[in-house]
């Protein structure tokens, strides 16, 4: 999912160029371009040791604590000295998260339940500390060359060695950080990398997973480079004319000075050169530079929510007649403007944030989703009609962004705890960094909900303190807070240019306007709608709560109510409905058995709701027409059922049977009800759309025959990275969808693949997400299950069957196709 600009930038197409090159021609530039590249990324994720550890126990923590291990360098006990014997240790690869793998515990502990209720903190000693080790070679080629290790993410407090050395710790399990390793190489000869993660204190209040749960990368590159975050690209535009305004920073690690020239070049999507600057300097040893650059492209191609248009910008560091460092940065041109009166504008065009909150866990990976399932959930969410995704509550991983990048859908970067001294910073300035060249991201969160600071001048004082930080990084966008203490001025919302409202149900936004009219403002948060999918009563045994628009926690909103206060006002931006996906932990309104959340429009797998119509019928221009709930009632009949319909068509008859039950008009930003006397057959809607008849129907069906499994996508990239998300569904005879199926499914694979997760939505379920000892199943929740299949790296078949007592067995065939995968430590 990285590549998106044909082959390296090696073209195979003619060369415009719409700047003059002062030292280089048509020619010279493609054979720059050709050179391989000597600044090399390669993925870290294959082939590590795992093993837990013990908070409580050095002994069983292979002795962490004891000696004097910072006395000297390189002088470790246990795990941490490189010639350790990890052969018994757990093989795996990255990401991963060993909290999803673990049993759920029924205790009385609001932490544990807040982080759906698996045994991680203090009270679990056991299964809180993990310990990861990674042996590798680098090439006798290589001294001479900058070696660094780069983390994406682990959960959480971790300590980092490499052969023996201690290199660091990270605090926030969201950050990411890296170590520059030269010094430490043994080369051609063992290296070892070894991280212990402590996962025994939370950060937030729902799940968060635990360990090495996003990539980890090797970077080399010349002494003399562009060190990380050393780019940023931002843009103006006027009649489709842009300049693209660039800052590169050039760090000369050398012994001697050098002389060099900045050569920078936007590649367009076609791999045709759309523009170019060039710079010489000197640099003096160990001396870093920052260059400013200006290029103009003409009739330029701009990013939006529609038409996602990317660039690439390419930065040569040439030195001594060759290319020293090649550093490529992807970014779209666009232009983002506010007005207290109208809310948001992207190119000068209005656009209604319709936008949805999301923490990161999903059905059978928990946090260590791969690259794939991230453009799976954005897909998903654009197809409900989303344009807008918050980063609840902290910086994304950055294949999140490379998504929304891609497919066309904005984000709400936020903060992961406020504060201002050098840890929380440095954090802050990490996330700014990394993320402000990402044309997806149109606006800054410095923090939620900090009720220990809201209303006060220290969190004034503190908020004024990012606020800097984040306009001396990135003077192009504005930072919101997300405030949930309803009305009040004062303390950090006093000092915000965008007013964040977290559910106007506990807020007079209509007042707040009148107090404070120029103040941008729009919903950070709102909603809290509860929903199960596929059930149609509140079942306080089980924890479900009915998939009608009909509850709501105290604090927040139904979803009709909501989005018709908030469309009724232009002043208003939008807003972020909590949340797109139900996440583990935070259940509401119910605890044990409810392991989850029911506040998503879709379930963990990705499964839709009901109210998933409502906003596609009124979020997007599709013909929408939805009618619930399923008609298999046996028991009920001559009982009155309660029959809604989700739909943008001007009126819709119901007919049962097919006799009419009478014709209504859609209102607004509505829905439509009937109370429906049960009988079997086919309840169908009619409705009209501009003239045009739109039907859909529900059926009453017969038992289960046949298992029926459906891939999102039949091929996939034999790179030991891809995946296929499979949904398993069973059929009656005649191939209806039998909704209200509880099967049992076990799965069998064979070929060059594997299986990585199961799940089923089901928010009281407490099956296995992971089956490391095989023996994969899991139970269909009204009548749906998901599982999630990786590829090896061989070319060929995975083979998927699935089966089922008393049910039609089915195979599902996923091809693995021939692709070059990007650099690796194996």
């Amino acid at each position: 999912m990285r590549q998106l600009f044909p082959g390296s930038v090696v073209f195979a197409v003619v060369i415009f160029f719409f700047t003059v090159f002062h030292t280089a021609d048509a020619q010279d530039i493609k054979e720059l371009l050709e050179q391989k590249n000597p600044h090399e990324k390669f993925l870290m994720d294959f082939n590590w040791k795992f093993h837990f550890g013990n908070a409580a126990d050095s002994k069983k923590d292979f002795d962490f604590g004891t000696g004097a291990i910072f006395a000297k360098a390189g002088d470790g006990v246990g795990a941490i000295k490189p010639e350790f014997n990890d052969s018994a240790w757990r093989s795996l690869d990255l990401p991963h998260d060993w909290a999803v793998e673990l049993d759920f515990v029924n205790v009385k502990d609001e932490d544990v339940l807040y982080h759906g209720y698996k045994p991680l903190g203090r009270n679990f000693p056991e299964t809180s500390i993990g310990w990861y080790r990674k042996t590798f070679t680098i090439s006798e080629s290589d001294p001479g060359k900058r070696i660094t290790i780069k983390f994406e993410g682990v959960y959480r407090d971790c300590n980092v060695w490499f052969n023996g050395h201690f290199l660091g710790k990270n605090f926030s399990g969201y950050s990411e950080f890296f170590f520059d390793v030269t010094d430490y190489i043994e080369y051609g000869k063992k290296n070892v990398l070894t991280v212990r993660v402590d996962a025994s204190q939370y950060e937030g209040w729902f799940y968060e997973g635990a360990g090495i749960y996003r990539h980890v990368w090797l970077i080399k590159t010349d002494p003399l480079n562009i060190p990380i975050y050393g780019v940023f690209a931002r843009s103006s535009v006027n009649d489709n004319n842009a300049v693209v305004e660039i800052d590169t920073k050039i760090l000369n690690q050398h012994d001697e000075k050098k002389n060099l020239s900045l050569l920078s070049l936007i590649i367009d999507k076609e791999g045709s050169i759309a523009g170019s600057a060039e710079e010489k300097l000197t640099l003096e040893s160990f001396e870093e530079k920052k260059l400013n650059q200006k290029i103009s492209i003409t009739k330029a191609l701009l990013w939006s929510i529609e038409k996602p248009n990317l660039y690439k910008l390419v930065s040569l560091i040439l030195s001594d007649g060759k290319v020293v460092d090649k550093v490529e940065t992807e970014f779209g041109i666009r232009t983002i403007s506010w007005d207290k009166d109208k809310g948001l504008f992207i190119n000068g065009k209005h656009v209604q944030i319709k936008g949805m909150c999301n923490h990161q866990d999903h059905a059978g990976v928990g946090s260590a989703l791969p690259d794939r399932l991230q453009y799976y959930r954005i897909e998903k969410l654009k197809e409900m009609g989303v344009n807008a995704y918050r980063t609840s509550h902290n910086p994304p991983t950055a294949e999140l962004l490379e998504a929304c990048d891609r497919i066309g859908m904005l984000v709400l970067d936020e903060n992961r705890l406020m504060g201002s001294t050098l840890e929380f910073t440095e954090q802050f300035e990490r996330l700014i960094l990394r993320d402000r060249n990402h044309p997806s991201v149109f606006l800054w969160s410095i923090g939620n909900e900090e009720w220990k600071l809201n209303n006060t001048q220290v969190g004034k004082r503190i908020a004024r303190s990012l606020l800097r930080i984040q306009k001396k990084l990135d003077p192009t966008r504005l930072s919101t807070y997300a405030a949930n203490n309803g009305n009040n001025f004062e303390g950090i919302n006093s000092v915000m240019p965008i007013r964040g409202f977290n559910y106007m149900n506990i807020s007079d936004i209509d007042k707040y306007r009148k107090d404070h009219p120029d103040q941008i403002l729009l919903g950070s948060e709102e909603a809290s709608t509860l929903c199960t999918r596929g059930i149609y009563a509140n079942d306080t045994i089980n924890g479900y709560v009915a998939d009608y628009d009909q509850n709501k926690p105290r604090w927040g909103a139904l979803t009709e109510p909501w989005w018709k206060f908030f469309d009724e006002r232009e002043w208003l931006a939008g807003a972020f409905v909590w949340t797109g996906f139900d996440y583990r932990g935070e259940p509401t309104p119910y605890k044990w058995p409810c392991i989850n959340s029911h506040f998503g429009v879709m379930d963990v797998c990705g499964f839709p709701k009901n109210n998933f119509y409502y906003y596609q019928a009124w979020w997007t221009d599709k013909d929408v027409l939805h009618i619930y709930p399923h008609w298999n009632w046996k028991g009920k009949e001559g009982e009155v059922i309660n029959v809604w319909c989700q739909s943008n068509c001007e009126s819709v008859e119901l007919f049962l049977n097919g006799k009419s039950l009478g014709k209504k008009n859609m209102e607004k930003n509505s829905h439509l009800e009937w109370n429906v006397t049960y009988e079997p057959g086919t309840l169908e809607a009619r409705g009209i759309k501009n003239g045009k008849t739109i039907t859909t129907k529900v059926e009453t069906t017969r038992e289960p025959y046949k298992i029926l499994p459906v891939p999102d996508r039949e091929t996939i990239n034999a790179d030991g990275e891809d995946i296929s998300i499979i949904t398993v569904t069973v059929v009656d005879e005649k191939g209806r969808e039998v909704p209200t199926a509880d099967n049992l499914i076990t799965f069998d694979l064979k070929g060059n693949g594997k299986i990585i997760g199961v799940g089923n939505g089901n928010p009281s379920s407490h099956e296995p997400d992971k089956f490391l000892n095989g023996g994969w199943q899991r139970k269909l929740f009204n009548g749906k299950c998901q599982i999630i299949v990786q590829s090896g790296k061989s070319k060929g078949k995975i083979i998927l069957s699935a089966s089922s007592a008393g049910l039609k067995e089915t195979d599902v065939v996923i091809n693995t196709s021939d692709i070059t995968p990007g650099p690796a430590v194996e």
